[in-house]
């Protein structure tokens, strides 16, 4: 643990253009990329809204208003595409604390060609890798509700630690909410680092696509 901070770059995560091998990370903000997101989510299941604070949504008006809410309330979303293709999920960087260095990764909504893919997977390491190295920053949250099992388990395949959960948290859509937090510091980054990379280089899957070592086997040999 350093005893001394100070953050590498002003300002808050979320105002660049994210690219990897197999996905782009584009401020909502940019011109046109809020249309393409709300026509591309709209085209998923209502399921995909089951844990979300917000949706489904009735139409593409209902969406963007929700996207300027949540521009409003200091999220920074992010579209997440495949390099030159149509958005296919979203992610924020939210609950940001530049004075102390720390930012949740939330509002994590993938649609079905973006679910348990690489790109799906490099999408949150871009997240990180932005939030650590450009920004310098200390600390990455990943919170979903104690209920959602698939969150849960994702956070801790990407390498978070589950630090506890606050109960009767949040009165969400008729119903109470634990909440489960889970965390990530710059000391650990590293490590967390060449585990992504090792987990993204092609020589780990097969010819299909399938992945010759898990993520989680790869953090703990």
């Amino acid at each position: 643990m350093s005893e001394t901070w100070s953050p590498r770059r002003t300002g808050c995560p979320g105002h660049d253009v994210l690219d990897g091998s197999s996905v782009t990370l584009t401020p909502v903000a940019q011109d046109g990329v809020s249309e393409a997101l709300a026509r591309a989510m709209l085209r998923e299941s209502a399921e995909l809204w089951r844990w979300m604070g917000i949706g489904p949504f009735a139409d593409e008006e209902t969406f963007l208003a929700m996207l300027a809410e949540q521009a409003e309330a200091g999220l920074n979303l992010m579209a997440i595409s495949k390099p030159g293709g149509p958005p296919l999920g979203m992610a924020a960087f939210m609950r940001m604390k530049p004075q102390f260095g720390c930012a949740e990764i939330g509002s994590v909504t993938y649609g079905q060609d973006l679910q348990r893919t690489k790109a799906g997977t490099e999408a949150i390491f871009l997240m990180l890798k932005h939030i650590f190295e450009d920004y310098g920053w200390r600390r990455a949250e990943w919170i979903c509700n104690d209920q959602n099992k698939p969150s849960a388990r994702a956070g801790e395949r990407y390498g978070f630690t589950y630090e506890g959960t606050f109960r009767n948290h949040r009165w969400v859509k008729g119903a109470n909410r634990d909440t489960a937090w889970f965390s990530m510091i710059d000391t650990e980054w590293p490590e967390r680092k060449a585990t992504f990379e090792a987990w993204l280089d092609d020589a780990n899957f097969f010819a299909d696509g399938k992945q010759l070592k898990s993520l989680t086997d790869l953090r703990h040999r």
